[in-house]
């Protein structure tokens, strides 16, 4: 079978989408999904004022150790509840190594009593009238003590060693096994080697025909190598079986990680699972709503017994004579090593060896398809489950693959460059979203899903010092990014009896013991109220855009999404958020969605998307009917941007000269004028700037066109029935944006601004046109945009406090400090500080408690009082007034009415972070390891001001 009638990944049927508007009870099903109609705009409110749970955030619920009683359980979910969580994940992991177990008894995964603790969580969850997932196994990936040998995870493994002839080398089996040792995150104790390929080849290699095959020698005890005059390179391949063991596994479920390419192990795996399970509880489909598969990080495994068999059935040759040489030296995570070793191939065999490892790298996915996601995927289905896959790993396709599941997830970071200037040519620096996300929102958007999931505000770094402004701006980024839930990171079961500062796996401190906890609740709410617009609405993209995968998978091999060792192009990543701070939308399409595709009156049109525009970018490397599908879109008008580079050839190496051929022809054959070729980004110049001059010289109108685009600002649009929303992001925790926009609506539509905070509506003012509005976004700001066919209401007054300030409260401030160990004391502050410049105060943790006054002569004058820089959460008592709170960004409160003449009594009190405190724990282990084991330093604390009013 020819390369182009291959079907580079089976994509199953379209499931789901939508959002149910149903709360959950007993036996009910999980989703009313309707894939056809949005919500008309008066039900769209009652969804964003009170959302279901199923938009509410979920928890990742850290069952630690399942160390579990019934009284904790039900304290927690209490707890979660009242915080406004909609759902758990049930996750067993590991107990953590810094954390007392106290009298808490250990229960192993799939016991007895391990069974009868599920049980009880999933009633007294369903009572509370919330949602359950649960993980397969336990930690990543998952495996067990139970496997046996063959069912355990491969990986075939490179070594090389450099060799001068002539001579003969003696050289002992064992020692080429020891050379072999790739490192692992988490090594399995009892892992099985075995030599494979043994091969003798020139320094500088021209051809496969150079090598010598030693292959012969591999089970002998001492290898006898007869070495050539000149530089050589001996290379041995090294097959280690159980190299890997589950990371973070609880009992029953720890040890060596599954073989994803062996169907029968990974169905043995599952049904073990749900032979425990369903006895128990029932079906597992009545009491869960999804079952969780989390990161496949599987260290590089790239190898099953009949791998040779498969790849030469698939592809149609064999790869032996190549596989030395198509494989690289990897580090942990599989990450390809940069080190030069083995020998330099010339240009023609180059290229033929990127061919054989794009060949490999398929059939690696198409055998994870057909052994692993098949099988996870009919298996949830005969237990009456929705499939929840996290996309991670190379043998996953980012966006095909999510097509296929019910609830595909991605994940969102918090990091310390949050809120920072998001940089060109950089797919990291100041982004909280991964670089997956948007191949797996786009996948879902194609496959008609509307429910995209993350692991949201992962933390293996800000353990203690992340700032609920910091949640905030990684969350606003998840959904940027195409993401309609959030699954925190996490949850970690803690009693409360268990001593500070509790039991941590890992994630952001989410615990009551943290000084913000008490307002955690308005951000819970926040999102929730944004999930339950974007779960019912249409996400609009009118551009399609295609990465290089097939070259960067020939030259680097699949990268570790969803963090990619290589971007190829480096700018790929940036292309995206361009096109969103231009004011328009992008969905990620693959080669397989294009083939797929139909074309007409200038659209590119698959499932329920259609597209205007598609931008090809950089793409050397295409199959035929790729190259076929793109000439039927320009024939049917279609514009296409061809990014830097013009396709000329086929991935692979079967028949490759005739296919390479194809593709040329095929792509120099397009005849339409609104195809093109456009420069790629240059390091000096601006992405968001080259994507406008894209946009502008090419007629892509935008759907909200923005007067200045900043790199700062971004959005997404949804549709619905009778409104358009547009959800307007400020990334950045420093700076102020104010722009005019005008919005691609109808003329009958009134701008509304809707509040995500608190559920209620405002009439937005107008620039002029009812559609032009003047926008401004505070430091970390967000504004929910909605145009409908109301027109009455209460207009929008936002504070202004622009004007210049009156009056600067700068007396003595009385300082109370009330500390999270229960400590408390006072003191005078002669000006506002950062608590960390001061040794009084560097180690406080809690609520700080400020108090002045001032004197006004005339209130009338008086609008607004601005705390200045603040760093924490800050609540705000005028007069014996409660103004309320402020968690991010701007710390400004609405003053009218409240000023008095004479003199005036204000309290501020600040919710801290545990961090300062932390570092100051020098024998506790959760500091050890979160604080002075990462290396964090003090951080900003307090009210500095200046504090004034105008």
């Amino acid at each position: 079978m020819s390369i182009n009638r291959r079907r580079f990944l089976k994509l199953g049927s379209v499931t789901i989408a939508g959002l149910p508007l149903a709360r959950v009870t007993q036996n009910t099903a999980w989703y009313n999904f309707n894939n056809d109609k949005a919500l008309p705009e008066s039900n769209l409110y009652k969804a964003f004022k009170d959302p279901v749970n199923t938009a509410k955030p979920f928890v990742r619920w850290w069952w630690n150790g399942n160390r579990i009683v019934k009284e904790e359980l039900l304290r927690e979910l209490d707890m979660l509840k009242g915080l406004g969580i909609g759902g758990v994940e049930i996750n067993s992991i590991r107990f953590p190594e810094t954390a007392d177990p106290l009298h808490y008894k250990e229960h192993e995964w799939l016991s007895d009593e391990w069974l009868e603790l599920l049980d009880f969580a999933l009633k007294a969850a369903n009572e509370r009238g919330m949602i359950c997932d649960i993980i397969v196994g336990s930690g990543w990936p998952f495996g067990g003590e139970f496997l046996t040998k063959d069912e355990q995870t491969q990986i075939m493994a490179l070594g090389t060693k450099d060799i001068s002839g002539p001579q003969t080398l003696k050289i002992s089996r064992e020692e080429l096994l020891k050379i072999v040792d790739p490192p692992i995150s988490s090594k399995n104790l009892k892992s099985f080697k075995e030599l494979c390929v043994l091969r003798l080849a020139p320094a500088n290699l021209e051809s496969i025909d150079q090598v010598v095959n030693l292959d012969s020698q591999t089970d002998k005890d001492l290898i006898t190598i007869d070495v050539p005059d000149g530089n050589h390179v001996l290379y041995f391949l090294v097959k280690i079986t159980g190299f890997m063991a589950v990371m973070f596994g609880a009992p029953g479920a720890s040890g060596p990680v599954l073989n994803h390419y062996n169907k029968e192990a990974v169905q043995k795996y599952l049904n073990k699972m749900s032979d425990a399970i369903t006895p128990k509880i029932g079906l597992m489909g009545n009491k869960f709503r999804s079952v969780f598969t989390d990161s496949l990080e599987l260290e590089g495994a790239n190898w099953c017994d009949d791998m040779l068999e498969q790849f030469e059935k698939r592809r149609k040759y064999s790869l032996n004579a190549y596989l030395p040489f198509i494989l690289f030296k990897t580090g942990r995570l599989g990450r390809a090593l940069d080190e030069k070793y083995g020998s330099v191939p010339g240009e023609q065999l180059k290229d033929t060896l990127d061919r054989v490892r794009y060949d490999f790298e398929i059939t690696k996915m198409e055998l994870f398809q057909e052994r692993f996601l098949d099988t996870f995927l009919n298996w949830c289905k005969t237990n009456g489950v929705k499939s929840r896959v996290q996309a991670y790993g190379r043998e996953y396709h980012p966006s095909d693959s999510s097509m296929q599941i019910d609830v595909p997830e991605c994940e969102t970071w918090i990091r310390t460059h949050i809120g920072q200037e998001l940089k060109d040519f950089d797919y990291k620096q100041g982004r909280a979203y991964s670089e997956v996300n948007k191949f797996v929102s786009s996948g879902a958007r194609l496959a008609g899903k509307k429910l995209i999931s993350c692991e949201e505000i992962t933390n293996t770094e800000l353990v203690f010092n992340a700032t609920l402004e910091r949640i905030k701006q990684t969350g606003d980024q998840s959904n940027l990014s195409g993401v309609t839930h959030s699954i925190l990171h996490g949850f970690n079961y803690s009693p409360a009896d268990a001593r500070f500062p509790g039991w941590i796996r890992y994630g952001t401190f989410f615990n009551e013991r943290n000084p913000w906890w008490p307002y955690l609740k308005q951000w819970v709410g926040y999102k929730g109220r944004l999930s339950a617009v974007f779960q019912n609405g249409t996400l609009v993209s009118d551009v399609a855009v295609m990465h290089p995968l097939p070259d960067l998978w020939s030259k680097y091999a699949a990268q570790w999404d969803p963090f990619p060792e290589r971007a190829l192009p480096s700018y790929v990543h940036n292309i995206w958020e361009a096109i969103h701070q231009n004011g328009s939308g992008c969905d990620y399409v693959s080669e397989s969605v294009l083939q797929k595709a139909t074309f007409l009156n200038g659209k590119l049109v698959y499932g329920p998307r259609q597209y205007k525009a598609l931008l090809i970018v950089e793409a050397e490397t295409i199959h035929p009917n790729t190259a076929k599908a793109i000439k039927r879109f320009a024939d049917a008008g279609g514009r296409i941007i061809f990014i830097d580079k013009y396709p000329y050839k086929a991935p692979g190496y079967n028949d490759h000269l005739t296919l390479d051929k194809q593709v040329n022809d095929i792509i120099k054959g397009i005849k339409n004028k609104n195809v093109v070729m456009y420069p790629a980004p240059t390091l000096n110049g601006k992405i968001i700037d080259w994507y406008k001059n894209i946009q502008e010289r090419f007629g892509i109108t935008p759907y909200m066109k923005i007067d200045d685009p900043q790199a700062s600002v971004s959005q997404v649009y949804y549709k619905f029935d009778s409104a358009d929303a547009f959800f307007i992001s400020n990334y950045s925790n420093s700076k102020r944006f104010e722009f005019n926009a005008d919005f691609n609506v109808t003329p009958d539509k009134t701008a509304w601004l809707w509040d995500a905070e608190t559920g209620e509506r405002y009439l937005y003012p107008t620039a002029g046109k009812k559609n032009r509005l003047k926008v401004t976004l505070g430091p970390a700001e967000t504004k929910l945009i909605v145009f409908d066919l109301r027109r009455h209401g209460e207009k929008y007054n936002a504070i202004d406090f622009s004007k210049k300030a009156i009056l600067t409260v700068t007396s003595p401030w009385n300082l109370t400090l009330n500390h999270v160990d229960g400590s408390k004391q006072t003191q005078k502050l002669d000006k506002l500080i950062d608590f960390k410049d001061d040794h009084n105060l560097a180690a406080f943790a809690g609520d700080a408690v400020y108090e002045n006054s001032f004197i006004v002569n005339n209130p009338a004058d008086i609008s607004y009082l601005n705390l200045g820089k603040v760093e924490g959460v800050s609540k705000v008592i005028l007069n014996g007034k409660d103004l309320g709170n402020r968690w991010y960004g701007d710390h400004v409160y609405a003053v009218k009415g409240v000023v008095k003449k004479g003199s005036n009594l204000l309290i501020i009190q600040l919710a801290t972070t545990l961090g300062n405190y932390m570092y100051s724990l020098k024998d506790n282990k959760d500091s050890l390891k979160w604080i002075r084991g990462k290396k964090q330093p003090l951080y900003t604390m307090g009210v500095l001001g200046p504090v004034e009013l105008g």
